[in-house]
């Protein structure tokens, strides 16, 4: 007979199934654990993790949760074991998936999932479209995660804003394992989204500003001199804002009634001469008066 130092036919993992009454992240005592709400991960009793344990389950644990009155089926993982004895804590959009209110039974079993490949999501707002790096935003929410299971409608925060996605598909099957995983991500077409009209050549003629069209000031305009320096030296250009002009009043011209159709007319503006201010009497000559003294001439 001879003894070996190893186990030649290891213990085959037995499956783990026990219902919970499960209650929202909210319900949990103590502070509160934003990370497990924004998040695929559950918290469960102590108890699990001891009878987990002697079952001898695969890492990393991972749990289908069924709600058998309305049979809505999701899969989780587990966070931590520090919940009271008989009782789960769940994000809210997990407990919205399942159709679940506080304190309903919610069956738990363990399974083992395949490694995602690939997955595709659907925002339910167009607002996600106006984050600059969408791709990169829901790699960062999605290592809060363990699984993705098709049909669920998954919460991420970004910004002091939840946004919602629906998992539309997943491969190599409908329930994935996303843990330490190289996966490609699509996107679908955002809910509620409009693709935008093509501009035409009148929108372009009207996206002119009319005050481009404006005649130049005419008259007297403020501080439109120039500046000279007093060493005599050329003033560098300067990036500053100008002094600001006051607006002339635009003074609408009178429509020509008598136009004909077919007719042009070359209007050719003649300025005026100038008129020089002539003296009333052309004959007057300056200082020609005489002059009267105080004293007597001798």
């Amino acid at each position: 007979m001879f003894q070996f130092g190893f186990n030649m036919f290891p213990e085959i993992p037995r499956p783990f199934n026990t219902a919970y009454h499960c209650f929202s992240v909210s319900m949990l005592p103590g502070n509160d654990r934003q990370d497990v709400e924004r998040g695929g991960k559950i918290i469960m009793p102590p108890s699990a993790l001891d009878q987990l344990t002697r079952l001898n389950i695969n890492y990393p644990m991972l749990f289908k949760l069924t709600n058998k009155n309305t049979g809505r089926i999701t899969h989780c993982g587990v966070l931590e074991f520090v919940a009271d004895e008989g009782k789960v804590y769940l994000p809210y959009w997990m407990m919205h998936n399942l159709l679940l209110e506080e304190g309903d039974l919610l069956q738990i079993e363990s399974v083992s999932l395949p490694v995602a490949t690939f997955s595709r999501f659907q925002p339910q707002t167009p607002d996600f479209l106006e984050i600059t790096n969408p791709k990169a935003v829901l790699e960062n929410a999605l290592r809060s995660f363990a699984c993705l299971t098709t049909g669920d409608l998954i919460a991420i925060k970004y910004n002091q804003r939840i946004y919602e996605m629906c998992v539309l598909e997943t491969k190599p099957g409908n329930a994935v394992t996303i843990i330490e995983c190289d996966m490609n991500v699509e996107f679908a077409t955002p809910v509620g989204y409009k693709e935008p009209s093509p501009k035409t050549k009148v929108d372009e003629e009207m996206s002119v500003d009319p005050a481009d069209m404006m005649p130049e000031p005419a008259g007297f305009v403020a501080f439109k001199g120039a500046g000279n320096r007093l060493d005599g030296k050329k003033r560098k250009d300067s990036t500053s804002t100008e002094l600001v002009q006051p607006k002339a009043s635009y003074v609408r011209g009178i429509p020509d009634y008598d136009y004909r159709i077919g007719t042009l007319k070359f209007i050719r503006t003649i300025k005026p001469e100038k008129k020089v201010k002539k003296d009333i009497d052309d004959d007057f000559q300056a200082f020609q008066g005489a002059g009267f003294s105080l004293r007597s001439r001798k």
